[in-house]
């Protein structure tokens, strides 16, 4: 390996490193601009030369290799003074905006000039200016500030696969547009904010809201999707103004999907935060007591086969918990996570997560999905599979009718036979399978909440069996859900005993009469219209479809207004942080859960949220285990059966819209308006 000096520190590293990773590696700082370590070289900004002995001029440290021997001088005075020239051709025509920018006190380029640029200008010329451009309900463009980093475009081609993104013009008339003066229709936009080292690009739904000295910032955990991406969730007073990523490279390294980073404003909306009382048909506000007087009404004293529960996508492990032993303590076994009626084996850890994790995809070599749209349930996931792809030497086929996934794949059909015979194997995908090092197979909601769901996931099983995909070291069996709170009520065990009723069975159990009292937990995904006559409690943080039509409401606490416990598609254990206080007299769910069971004779063994944490423990001692993978042991599941050759009905239709908090964002709403209503006006599609 080839050895180095920089600024007099020895320092022996792998060919082909660039002298700016070597001289980070040893802790010197160079600036930079166009280099981002996700992204390719593209060299252009010179923001980060380098003085290099025998070298007649500066060099670009971002794209030069380290060679032996090379004495490499940081903060020489020939490179700063080549950083400063560099430094003085930037600001020559960046508008004087810092004052009305937002992106001012986080910006690389004020940072940057504090340390490298003049005490003043010396040009006296107009300065250039160019038209702003239409990139979205997400992005604000003021392209006069752009420095042609092109870090948005490389962003757009190389991470989101979505290449509407580039440059036109040259010299002073270059522009980065969109070429078409369209929105950027990815999943992932908002991240070219992130990247943008000036305030050419910035949020346009944070627009003039604050400066980032005035927010508290908190760090936390993503509901909008099973991925668990990795949060920072900023918030002035009691109002949440951004959500920003945070890097976790063995989740979403530093990307965040745009539902995940903008539907926040919907927490402002359509809030529950008193009790409420049906009346005469009509809701009307009540106080905690007369609202539990109410449910002890109803509840106490009733057999324990006519109570059920059901849980939501979104909600935290000790609430699901909490409700768990409370349905226990009341003689009921009618309880299920599983708004959506998948089928899945709570008995089989291996069986409902994603084994090979989110990080092992840059392993594999080999990929089938089933059912599953990465791109709609799941875009930082689909980043990473793209990242792999585009590698080489990754074969993918797909079952079903995804669309664009932004990276090539084998279409074999929309029949979910044809994963009969590749497990089988009478199909050629079966031998690519058998003949990979590291195949995976990639499961989706859209192939296990169908009635022959169960069979499904046997012959996914048996697949993995046949083809290869079990070994030593890896698991590629992989079960992508789109909810967020689905592993953690597996994993607590939140599904029906022996007798007991799932969704469906209590659905049809509510409309038929044998169940009297239905306590929904954030359930908004269910068909309401089926609970018939039976008494519902809805507990949860929005005036959505459950709270429609509740009997009781009981006003709970969003995920940034709490400390959760999430455990992500991967069975990854992970918590968030409370940020702000629930809005009026809403509280934490699982709070709720313990005052009512004492109000009902059953109290709950817990008083405080570390004793909560205890008994999850207690359940499933993966939950002490934080932020750390545990290998799930490979037994029998499913049930085999026939599959039908009806094609799959993806859980997903409108991606910024999934849950009570994305359907409450009016800047979800203007995404669905650009990208969904007007993509089915054009195709002449509805639904």
């Amino acid at each position: 390996m080839p050895k180095l000096t920089i600024d007099g520190i020895a320092v022996e590293v792998p060919p082909n490193t660039t002298i700016l990773q070597a001289a980070e590696s040893v802790g010197v700082e160079i600036p930079r601009f166009c280099y981002h370590d996700r992204l390719s070289i593209a060299g252009n900004c010179r923001m980060c030369l380098v003085d290099v002995e025998k070298s007649p001029k500066p060099v670009a440290s971002c794209a030069m290799p380290v060679g032996e021997g090379m004495v490499v001088h940081t903060k020489s005075d020939r490179a700063n003074k080549a950083r400063g020239g560099v430094m003085e051709f930037l600001l020559i025509n960046h508008p004087l905006d810092c004052p009305i920018c937002d992106q001012g006190g986080e910006c690389d380029l004020q940072d940057q000039a504090m340390a490298f640029g003049a005490d003043r200008g010396r040009y006296h010329e107009n300065k250039r200016a160019v038209k702003d451009k239409y990139m979205g309900p997400v992005v604000e463009t003021v392209m006069t500030r752009c420095i042609h980093c092109t870090r948005c475009v490389r962003f757009a081609t190389e991470v989101a696969g979505v290449p509407q993104l580039g440059a036109t013009g040259r010299g002073e008339d270059m522009e980065i547009t969109t070429y078409l003066e369209g929105a950027l229709s990815s999943e992932l936009s908002g991240n070219v904010v992130d990247l943008c080292p000036v305030g050419a690009l910035t949020s346009k739904p944070y627009a003039f809201n604050a400066r980032p000295w005035e927010l508290r910032k908190t760090e936390s955990i993503d509901v909008m999707d099973a991925v668990g991406t990795n949060i920072r969730v900023d918030a002035r007073g009691r109002v949440v103004l951004r959500v920003l990523p945070r890097v976790h490279e063995d989740v979403n390294e530093e990307w965040l999907a745009d539902k995940s980073r903008h539907a926040c404003d919907g927490l402002r909306y359509q809030r529950l935060d008193q009790p409420y009382i049906r009346k005469g048909g009509k809701l009307q506000s009540a106080s905690w007591d007369e609202a539990f007087a109410v449910i002890v009404g109803k509840v106490r004293g009733m057999s324990g086969a006519k109570f059920a529960a059901i849980a939501g996508d979104t909600v935290d492990a000790e609430a699901i918990l909490a409700l768990k032993d409370l349905a226990t303590a009341l003689g009921s076994n009618n309880i299920d996570c599983r708004q959506d009626g998948a089928a899945l084996d709570a008995n089989v850890r291996a069986s409902y997560i994603f084994n090979s994790t989110i990080a092992g995809i840059e392993q594999a070599d080999a990929l089938l999905i089933v059912g599953a749209n990465p791109r709609k349930e799941a875009p930082v996931l689909n980043a990473r599979i793209r990242k792999r792809y585009l590698k080489g030497n990754f074969p993918i086929c797909v079952i079903g009718d995804v669309g664009d996934l932004t990276y090539k794949y084998e279409s074999l059909g929309a029949n979910p036979d044809v994963l009969s015979q590749i497990a089988g194997g009478s199909h050629p995908v079966a031998n690519a399978l058998k003949n990979a090092k590291k195949p995976m197979i990639i499961v989706g909601m859209a192939a296990l909440t169908r009635a022959d769901g169960a069979a499904i996931l046997a012959t996914a099983k048996a697949v993995a069996d046949n083809c290869g995909l079990i070994k030593d070291g890896w698991n590629g069996f992989n079960v992508l859900h789109t909810a967020a709170a689905r592993v953690g009520g597996l994993d607590v065990g939140f599904v029906p005993n022996a007798g007991g009723k799932d969704t469906r069975g209590i659905l049809d159990g509510a409309s038929k009469g044998e169940i009297d009292v239905v306590y929904l937990l954030g359930a908004d995904e269910i068909d309401t219209a089926k609970l018939g006559k039976a008494f519902v409690i809805y507990q949860g943080h929005h005036g959505d479809r459950g709270a429609h039509r509740a009997d009781v409401i009981l006003p709970g606490a969003a995920y940034t207004e709490k400390d959760g416990t999430y455990v992500n598609t991967e069975g990854r254990v992970q918590r968030g942080l409370r940020a702000v206080f629930p809005p009026g007299d809403a509280r934490e769910d699982w709070t709720i859960i313990r005052a009512l069971s004492e109000k009902l004779g059953k109290t709950l063994p817990y008083d405080n949220l570390a004793q909560v944490r205890a008994r999850m423990a207690f359940v499933n001692p993966g939950f002490a285990a934080v932020d750390k993978i545990q290998p799930a042991a490979w037994k029998a599941f499913g049930i085999a059966g026939s599959i039908s050759p009806t094609g799959f009905d993806y859980p997903v239709k409108n991606y910024y819209m999934t849950d009570p908090i994305s359907r409450a964002s009016r800047t979800m709403a203007q995404c669905t308006e650009e990208f969904v209503l007007a993509g089915q006006q054009k195709t002449g599609t509805h639904g």
